[in-house]
C-alpha cells in the first residue's frame, strides 16, 4: 500500500533502528518507548490489522509470534518476561492501519494496561 507509513519503513523509504528482517516480517525500534526495550514487529505483507488475518495470511502472524519469542531469547528478557500488545481498530487506539505487535520489556508491566 503506497500511502502506509509501515510499508514504507519496510521498503526502506523511512529510516527505521531495524531490530530484525527476513522474507515476511520487519522489526524497527520504535520512535516513542513505553519501556527500556519497545520495538514492533510488522509483517511485509500488507495486513491492516488482526482483524484482517485469515486462512490465507496466518502463518506469517505464526512466524512473527516465533521471530518475537526468539528475539527475547536473543535479547535477554524471555526469561523475566515481557507484554506483546496489538492495538485493532480506532477504539483500540491503532494509529498506523498496518498490522504490528509491540513487544516491550525492562520493567513491570501493569495491569490493566489504560
Amino acid at each position: 500500500m503506497s500511502d502506509c507509513l509501515f510499508c514504507k519503513i519496510i521498503a526502506g523509504e523511512i529510516p527505521s533502528s531495524k531490530v530484525y528482517e527476513d522474507d515476511l516480517c520487519y522489526a524497527f525500534h520504535d520512535i516513542s518507548p513505553q519501556a527500556p526495550t519497545r520495538f514492533l514487529v510488522v509483517p511485509k505483507e500488507h495486513i491492516q490489522s488482526v482483524s484482517a488475518v485469515n486462512d490465507e495470511n496466518a502463518r506469517i502472524v505464526g512466524h512473527i509470534f516465533a521471530v518475537i519469542a526468539k528475539l527475547a531469547d536473543e535479547l535477554g528478557f524471555a526469561g523475566p518476561g515481557y507484554r506483546v500488545v496489538s492495538n485493532i481498530g480506532q477504539a483500540g487506539q491503532q494509529t498506523v492501519p498496518h498490522l504490528h505487535f509491540h513487544v516491550l520489556a525492562g520493567r513491570d508491566m501493569t495491569w490493566p494496561p489504560g
